[in-house]
């Protein structure tokens, strides 16, 4: 797998918060839910992104944005509108004192504001824990992506607004798949256009020593690598390698498999049959203890306190 690929594979939605919200303007929403991903698209009207500390950014008709949490933002029909809902973690809505509003503003399936037919249409959908989204794919990532409509435009966008009005058996897992594949898809067109904002490994990948180095280390992270024998299966000298790996990725191959194995371990550790030993076999580990060891040194939490964070249950 290469790594585009490999990044690719982490996003995994399990019971993602899906809504249209529906409002007339004027109107702005808070959002504070600590969550480590959300999806926004305009189906009607357009509306601003407002980062905090950060320029706004407009979302228009069809346009596609992906945000990056926990740090709190708002999205309103204009950039200075002050805020008369704040969304907090579990979905929770309230007006600026703390009212709820929850009951107040269901509109019926998954819809949620003003009126049905109001004149500007947001559909959201929020990835609500870590686990969800691999941190190497977050980390990829500024606060805001933007792709407009004229630059981008998937038949995934139609066919979650179809099915977001349904009510069906198994229709939150059809939900979730396509919220991953929507993901995915404007990822890797992002990626693809905004080779000044990628990450600096995605851009290596077109060097011809570095390219095919983190080829291997990807396809194969539990090789007990050196920089000596990863030089040889690339046809470089050890010296050569090291020193372009270090230029255009930003560390030392060696460095770049530890955080790689560990992201990995990081993800694999949420599944639910998965052991500590049989991830340390996976990722290049000899033992369980050293892959603890490694774990808690680099990430500052132990694999066990990792999955329990992982796997907790958000409120709804």
């Amino acid at each position: 797998m290469d790594a585009l690929g490999a990044l690719l594979t982490g996003p995994r939605a399990r019971g993602a918060f899906l809504l249209r919200s529906v409002f007339d303007p004027p109107w702005a929403i808070r959002i504070q839910d600590e969550a480590p991903l959300t999806v926004l698209t305009m189906v009607r009207g357009e509306g601003w992104i407002v980062p905090d500390h950060r320029p706004a950014v407009r979302l228009g008709p069809g346009d596609l944005a992906i945000v990056r949490g926990p740090e709190p933002y708002q999205v309103a029909d204009h950039p200075a509108r002050e805020p008369q809902v704040v969304i907090h973690p579990g979905q929770v809505s309230t007006d600026p004192t703390g009212g709820e509003l929850c009951e107040e503003l269901h509109q019926g399936v998954r819809m949620w504001g003003e009126r049905p037919d109001a004149e500007h249409v947001l559909i959201s959908g929020t990835y609500q824990m870590p686990g969800e989204v691999t941190e190497r794919l977050l980390r990829t990532l500024p606060t805001v992506v933007l792709l407009t409509a004229e630059e981008w435009r998937s038949p995934l966008l139609p066919l979650l607004e179809e099915e977001l009005a349904r009510d069906e058996p198994g229709q939150q897992v059809v939900l979730d798949r396509l919220l991953d594949l929507l993901l995915i898809s404007a990822l890797r067109t992002w990626l693809s256009r905004s080779a000044a904002e990628a990450p600096a490994w995605y851009r290596a990948h077109g060097d011809p020593v570095v390219g095919p180095a983190l080829q291997l280390l990807h396809s194969d992270p539990g090789r007990p690598w050196t920089v000596a024998r990863l030089a040889a299966e690339v046809g470089a000298s050890r010296a050569a390698l090291a020193r372009r790996f270090t230029e255009l990725v930003g560390e030392p191959p060696m460095a770049y498999l530890t955080g790689w194995r560990l992201a990995l371990a990081a993800d694999l550790l949420t599944g639910p049959d998965a052991t500590l030993a049989s991830v340390a076999r996976q990722v290049g580990y000899g033992s369980a203890f050293a892959l603890s060891a490694a774990f808690k040194r680099v990430r500052g939490v132990s694999p066990a306190d990792h999955r329990t964070m992982s796997q907790a249950v958000p409120a709804r």
